[in-house]
């Protein structure tokens, strides 16, 4: 039989120990060393702590730690032991991660690393086809820009009959072109052409009186040569006049 605490005190003055150191080594808080050299067992909470920290507490010191939790068996411990609690503060050992945490980490990490990866790609792929210098007739035909031809103006041509009746032979763009009109314009009596399907360029006219004739050409009235002499006639009509033809010899 031998003296728990004070063996544990000797021990630990005759190494020139303090408290805070070991607590840092055995992870016991300095209350309950102290306790266990006061041998003030009541201050722990259960006997099974009480073992544990004997135990630990001789071995850190160099002593047989079984020694020491036999004796106190042997003097404390009657009946049943108490069903030992849930570690609290007084003993702050570190937990370890385990292995799912562990992977959890190395994928989350990976995950991100992959993130990072996807976006730099993305951000070059997409800088370098809006910097790619587009090449005309490389792989790809410039635009074409179609203009609009210009309108080729028309002789827009109105006769009327004012004087009298006059026999009419009316071909489109020249004496031999399709007849568009044939017969007598009464006085009084319009023949315009003006609108499609009756809209030339050239218009060939034979008149048989065309000083009865009057004649507007795109809006505007246009003295019809040698109308005055009330001869037999031909014209041709332009948008810019109307010329005699010269009688064939």
């Amino acid at each position: 039989m031998f003296e728990i605490g004070n063996s544990l005190r000797e021990a630990r003055l005759r190494q020139q120990l303090d408290f805070p150191e070991l607590e840092q080594q055995t992870k016991i808080r300095s209350k309950y060393l102290k306790a266990l050299e006061d041998e003030k067992f009541d201050l722990l909470p259960a006997p099974t702590y009480v073992k544990g920290f004997l135990r630990n507490y001789a071995d850190a010191l160099g002593l047989e730690g079984q020694l020491y939790v036999d004796e106190y068996n042997s003097r404390f411990v009657t009946g049943e032991e108490e069903t030992p609690l849930r570690p609290r503060d007084y003993q702050r050992r570190p937990q370890a991660l385990g292995p799912r945490f562990e992977t959890r980490g190395v994928l989350l990490i990976l995950i991100v690393i992959g993130v990072i990866f996807a976006l730099f790609i993305a951000a070059w792929k997409f800088g370098s086809d809006n910097n790619t210098p587009r090449l005309v007739g490389v792989n790809q035909a410039a635009p074409v820009t179609k203009h609009k031809a210009a309108a080729k103006p028309m002789a827009r041509l109105v006769l009327t009959a004012t004087n009298g009746d006059s026999w009419l032979l009316v071909r489109a763009n020249s004496a031999s072109g399709p007849t568009k009109y044939q017969g007598t314009l009464q006085q009084g009596q319009q023949l315009p052409f003006t609108k499609k399907p009756f809209l030339y360029r050239r218009i060939w006219i034979a008149a048989a009186k065309p000083q009865n004739l009057v004649a507007r050409l795109n809006g505007h009235l246009t003295v019809i040569p040698g109308a005055g002499r009330g001869k037999a006639a031909q014209f041709i009509v332009t948008p810019k006049a109307i010329s005699k033809v010269p009688p064939r010899t």
